[in-house]
């Protein structure tokens, strides 16, 4: 996660804009935060974002756009 943020925004946009690297970095990034810090949330997220990871990336990267970082982070 700490990587994801230290990017520039432009980065973070791009990454996010791709359809099969956002949600290869929605589950580096997700999967990441979990081992660090575990809640059943987090856990929740991580899931969804596995199978459901294309949808999820979308909502991020507007969310990334409007506040600077990933949405439920």
């Amino acid at each position: 996660m700490t990587w994801f943020n230290k990017q520039s925004r432009l980065v973070q946009i791009l990454l996010l804009l791709i359809p099969v690297v956002n949600w290869i970095t929605e589950i580096v990034v997700r999967w990441s935060t979990l081992f660090k810090k575990f809640s059943l949330v987090r856990l929740l997220i991580c899931i969804i974002v596995t199978f459901g990871g294309l949808f999820v990336g979308w909502i991020d990267l507007i969310w990334v756009l409007l506040f600077k970082k990933l949405c439920l982070q």
